[in-house]
């Protein structure tokens, strides 16, 4: 018995060392203002994006290569922003619009940070609009006041925060994502989000001109072509 216990002894050792290391790792995780689930993801973010990049992520993008014009105006709509304010999409004729549902306790949460850069980067030109959902796996139940101070502290986000709301398809849906989904609206396209990070891009007219999936980051080649 003395002499099962010597040889397991070196395996022992390892193992208390790994797992000293992943303990020390999660706690070093930790960020203020974010709870350890959030601070893992964080720190994970380029680990979750990699998978997308190698298996082709970009497949799953939608682009309006007929250039179809929208059936309802997109600068009719309106929407409520994150303090309660209400605003007119009026206000973002003549820029580009990058719409955005997000969540604060996602996989995807990262992107924040790659669409704040995106917005500074193209500010002159472009819109940034995050609306807050907790439609998928109820990965955003904060308020919309905590919501502000997360993106702010976290992430530095100066872009569009709107009221959280539904951007799935179904009674409660947004008026916002009613057009983005429905091709009586935009003209094209019936892409529902499939997941918390989903972006539809508008151009300077109010045309709809692509869908990019979770799995594409805002700073992907393949959004910057279309800014461009």
């Amino acid at each position: 018995m003395r002499t099962l216990l010597q040889n397991k002894k070196p395996m022992m050792i390892k193992f208390a060392i790994v797992f000293g290391v992943i303990v020390g790792s999660v706690l070093l995780m930790k960020k203020k203002d974010m709870s350890y689930r959030q601070s893992i993801l964080k720190t994970m973010y380029p680990v979750i994006m990699f998978p997308g990049k190698i298996m082709g992520a970009k497949n799953a993008v939608q682009l309006n290569t007929e250039g179809k014009a929208p059936v309802k105006n997109f600068y009719a709509l309106n929407a409520v922003l994150n303090n309660g304010d209400s605003i007119s999409f009026e206000t973002f004729r003549g820029k580009k619009v990058l719409l955005v549902n997000t969540a604060s306790d996602c996989g995807y949460t990262g992107q924040y940070k790659e669409l704040e850069a995106l917005y500074q980067q193209n500010k002159d030109n472009l819109v940034v609009i995050g609306f807050p959902a907790n439609d998928f796996k109820e990965q955003e139940k904060k308020s919309d006041a905590d919501i502000a101070t997360f993106c702010k502290v976290n992430y530095g986000v100066t872009f569009l925060l709107m009221r959280k709301g539904s951007v799935v398809k179904g009674s409660e849906q947004q008026s916002v994502y009613q057009w983005l989904t429905q091709p009586t609206a935009n003209g094209w396209c019936s892409k529902a989000p499939v997941w918390n990070f989903c972006k539809y891009l508008v151009n300077e007219e109010g045309v709809l001109t692509a869908y990019f999936p979770q799995t594409v980051s805002p700073l992907d080649a393949a959004v910057i072509a279309q800014l461009q």
